[in-house]
């Protein structure tokens, strides 16, 4: 037990910058989102997405519940879809246009990076 007693304050030490952490990366995460819903004018960003794809409804979820304008173009629904998902080569969803970069999956520094690049 007195071994144990020893350990708890670095215990707490390690809780307590892992916790840092992970509020310093949410802070940092919010911040890139406000940047990109910022950059993005409608029109700038095109999500191919699926019916069955739970990663689609993530995307569909960040985007929309932070403001980023965005157009969802479903590939089993709509043809033309199918088409611009076929074009792009994608061997996935989602997979994002952005001012006409491909992005396949969902990663919000890379969208931020092909918004800065234009």
């Amino acid at each position: 037990m007195t071994a144990l007693r020893r350990f708890v304050p670095l215990l707490l030490l390690v809780a307590a910058l892992w916790g840092g952490v992970q509020l310093l990366g949410g802070v940092q995460d919010e911040r890139r989102w406000r940047e990109v819903a910022q950059a993005a004018a409608p029109g700038d960003i095109v999500m191919l997405s699926s019916q069955t794809c739970a990663y689609c409804d993530q995307a569909r979820t960040w985007l929309s519940e932070r403001g980023v304008p965005f157009r969802e173009c479903v590939i089993e629904r709509d043809a033309g879809c199918a088409a611009a998902y076929r074009a792009a080569l994608s061997p996935g969803t989602p997979t994002l246009i952005v001012r006409g970069q491909r992005i396949v999956g969902f990663d919000i520094d890379r969208v931020a990076q092909a918004l800065k690049r234009g």
